[in-house]
C-alpha cells in the first residue's frame, strides 16, 4: 500500500510541477531561464545537429541518385527508340527517293509500259557458261512478264528476263558472260557488243579498228538485233584496248547501274524481243 501511495504521490507531484511550468511558460516568465538553458546546452547539441544535417544530406543524395538512375534509364530507352525511329525514317526517305527516280524515269519514257518489281534474291547457278549470276524479282507470268523483256532502273540497263515463273522471274544481268547487248558509243556512234566478264567489268567487243572511242564515252543500246530498245544507258568507257594487228578494238565498260545495291527494277512490258532468243527456251515452274 505504501509503495502504491508513493507512486501516486510522485505522479501528482510531477503533474503539479508540469502544470506550474506550463503556466509559467505560457505567461513568458520562463524565457530568461529557457534562454540560459539553450545557451548552456548549445555547445553540446551543435555536434548532434551537424550529424543530423549530414545524415539528411546523405539520405537526400541517395534519393537523388535513385531518381537520377531512373531518369537516366528512361532517357536511354527514349534515345534507343528515337535512334531506331530515325534509322527507319532514313530508310523510308531513301526508298522514297529511289521510287521518285523510277517514277521520273517512267515519265521521261512515256512510249514504254513498265511493271515495277523488287529484287528478292541473288542467284548463282550452273549456266551455259560455267556459273550463271542472276537476280530474282517478285514479278512473274501472272503479272504479264515474259522471257526476253528488258529490265531497267532509272540509272540504266540491268539486263533481261531469263526465266519466268507464276509469281517470280530470273533476270540475266548485263554483267553475266552469257549476256550480249548490241551497243553503240553515243559520241561517235561506233557499234559493238557488250558482254559480261567473269570477275571484272563488262567489255564492248567487235568495235571497228578505225572507230573513234575514248575513255569517258557513254555507251547505250543500239536497238540492233531487236533484243533491246534503243538508247538505254549501259555505262561508260573506262579503258580502251587497241592493237594494230587486231581486226577490232575493245572497250571496258563500267555500268551505270550499281548491281551491288540493286533493290527495285522496272520491266518494260510492251517491248517484244524478236523470237529465237535463248531466254525463251527455258521457264521456271
Amino acid at each position: 500500500m505504501n509503495r502504491i501511495s508513493s507512486r501516486t504521490y510522485l505522479f501528482f507531484l510531477l503533474a503539479a510541477i508540469s502544470l506550474v511550468l506550463l503556466i509559467l511558460s505560457s505567461s513568458g516568465r520562463l524565457l530568461p531561464i529557457e534562454g540560459e538553458l539553450n545557451r548552456l546546452t548549445e555547445p553540446f547539441l551543435a555536434p548532434f545537429n551537424d550529424v543530423g544535417r549530414q545524415i539528411d544530406n546523405v539520405l537526400g543524395t541517395i534519393r537523388d541518385l535513385s531518381t537520377l538512375r531512373t531518369t537516366n534509364k528512361q532517357l536511354k530507352t527514349q534515345v534507343d527508340t528515337l535512334t531506331i525511329d530515325n534509322a527507319r525514317l532514313k530508310e523510308v526517305e531513301a526508298e522514297n527517293a529511289r521510287m521518285r527516280e523510277l517514277l521520273r524515269f517512267r515519265q521521261l519514257n512515256p512510249t514504254y509500259d513498265f511493271r515495277g518489281g523488287q529484287v528478292i534474291a541473288r542467284v548463282v547457278s550452273r549456266g551455259p557458261t560455267n556459273y550463271l549470276s542472276s537476280l530474282a524479282i517478285d514479278l512473274g507470268s501472272e503479272h504479264g512478264i515474259q522471257p526476253g523483256m528488258p529490265v531497267v532502273t532509272e540509272q540504266g540497263l540491268v539486263g533481261r528476263i531469263y526465266k519466268v515463273g507464276p509469281t517470280s522471274s530470273i533476270v540475266l544481268p548485263i554483267t553475266d558472260p552469257s549476256s550480249g547487248v548490241q551497243a553503240l558509243v553515243k559520241r561517235s556512234r561506233a557499234v559493238g557488243v557488250v558482254s559480261g566478264q567473269a570477275g571484272t567489268l563488262p567489255a564492248m567487243d567487235y568495235i571497228p579498228q578505225d572507230a573513234d572511242i575514248a575513255v569517258g564515252d557513254e555507251v547505250m543500246t543500239s536497238g540492233l538485233g531487236g533484243n533491246f530498245p534503243k538508247n538505254l544507258t549501259i555505262g561508260q568507257i573506262v579503258e580502251v584496248h587497241k592493237r594494230d594487228f587486231d581486226m577490232f578494238q575493245q572497250a571496258i565498260i563500267r555500268p551505270t547501274v550499281n548491281f551491288d545495291q540493286l533493290e527495285f527494277v522496272l520491266v518494260i512490258t510492251n517491248f517484244k524481243p524478236l523470237p529465237g532468243q535463248p531466254e525463251e527456251l527455258e521457264s521456271v515452274g
